[in-house]
């Protein structure tokens, strides 16, 4: 008798969240059980961010389906359109699909539109990294949004655990399985300072700087500020190789774009931009670079695994767990200087050996996998809000 195997659908809209899902693809991919249905929009789909789904289609994954969203700009009435645009394709996507569990990373809008179409559906949705907490951006209000939308959680740390348990999840189906993402560091061979300069084709002066700026989505018409106060805070380090890597599509992220490009063209000898640098290679200059600045999550998830300093600017991940290799700072022009020189000095650097990741476990997609194929699907739908007993105890009998 053959059995049939489960099909799980998987979203990815941008090269981040691919690559944080990269090796629980792998592992859906080789698995018995397992039906891998994979789409891609977003700004997979998008020229003005590398069209990056051929990224994924090089890396051996076939796509099933490309949804793309038609955003014009990112303005909030462009973004809000798209989203409209893009539920209607969804439920085209998954009416013509067999799905049997929908796998979905994060907290990105993108990801929300394929939520809700799902639920109507009547889908069982899987979601990667909720409980987590980033106070600085609309992605907090999406990603619990997406917990009490799912069914299944794999949460990265034992205090996201608890929070989506908080949030009314059944124990039982909040599996605390670490980063995905950061498997590719384990598994993925590093390359070395000399062959990231022969695939960049430039040659890397010390100190390296690899800074991310992504927009406060939830502090209107600060981008401005912010990015000039960083460039600003750059101009104190004129011996320092920096490499800018692509903002997210939020709104407002054009103002970044283009602050960047005008400081590149005023510092070419030293300063580059890169669209994508793809999982490999983004992994591999974060190796040897000496300091990740900006307001990334990479900074706060992946860059303590190879113990590289990180220079947290603002509010944007205010809220997360922090290994102690990262400097919180202001985003204003002293305190960045200051936080940069920080993580550059003897001391500092000396100390960033003892550096623990709070988001690795041991064979995170491997466990997710076994958890896909085993876990039954008998009236998952019909959720039940999970009362802490401590709280919901001293309720009782209260109007």
């Amino acid at each position: 008798m053959i059995l049939k195997k489960r099909n799980i659908t998987v979203v990815t809209g941008n090269r981040s969240d691919y690559g944080h899902l990269f090796w629980i693809l792998k592992e859906i991919q080789k698995s018995q059980k397992l039906h891998l249905q994979l789409i891609a929009t977003g700004q997979h789909i998008s020229k003005n961010y590398g069209e990056t789904y051929k990224e994924i289609l090089k890396d051996g994954f076939k796509i099933l389906k490309k949804v793309d969203l038609q955003l014009s700009d990112d303005s909030p009435l462009s973004r809000t359109q798209s989203m409209g645009k893009g539920l209607i394709q969804f439920a085209k996507v998954f009416h013509s699909l067999k799905s049997d569990i929908l796998l979905l990373l994060g907290d990105r809008y993108e990801i929300f539109i394929a939520a809700q179409a799902a639920m109507m559906a009547n889908i069982p949705i899987a979601h990667i990294h909720g409980g987590e907490i980033t106070q600085g951006v609309i992605d907090e209000a999406i990603r619990h949004a997406l917990t009490k939308m799912s069914h299944i959680h794999f949460v990265a740390a034992e205090a996201y655990r608890h929070r989506v348990i908080q949030l009314g999840e059944s124990p039982n189906f909040v599996f605390l399985v670490g980063a995905p993402g950061l498997e590719s560091y384990k598994k993925s061979p590093l390359l070395s300072r000399q062959e990231v300069e022969c695939k960049l084709g430039l040659q890397l002066r010390s100190p390296l700087f690899l800074v991310t700026y992504h927009p406060l989505t939830l502090e209107d018409k600060k981008e401005r500020k912010g990015i000039f106060q960083l460039l600003r805070a750059l101009n104190h380090f004129p011996d320092a190789h920096i490499i800018f890597t692509q903002h997210n599509s939020d709104p407002r992220s054009e103002i970044i774009e283009e602050s960047i490009h005008r400081y590149i063209r005023n510092h070419s000898d030293r300063c580059m931009f890169f669209t994508s640098l793809g999982q490999s290679l983004y992994g591999s200059v974060l190796k040897n670079s000496d300091v990740l600045i900006g307001n990334s999550s990479s900074g706060i998830i992946e860059a303590p695994v190879l113990k590289k300093p990180t220079v947290n600017i603002g509010k944007r991940q205010e809220g997360r767990l922090k290994a102690r290799s990262i400097i919180d700072c202001k985003e204003n022009e002293t305190a960045i200087v200051s936080a940069i020189q920080k993580a550059l000095s003897s001391d500092f650097q000396s100390q960033l050996k003892y550096t623990q990741s709070l988001y690795e476990i041991k064979d995170t997609s491997k466990k997710m996998c076994k958890i896909l194929e085993n876990i039954s699907l008998d009236h998952i739908l019909f959720k039940k809000f999970y009362d802490i007993k401590s709280v919901s105890s001293n309720l009782i009998g209260v109007p």
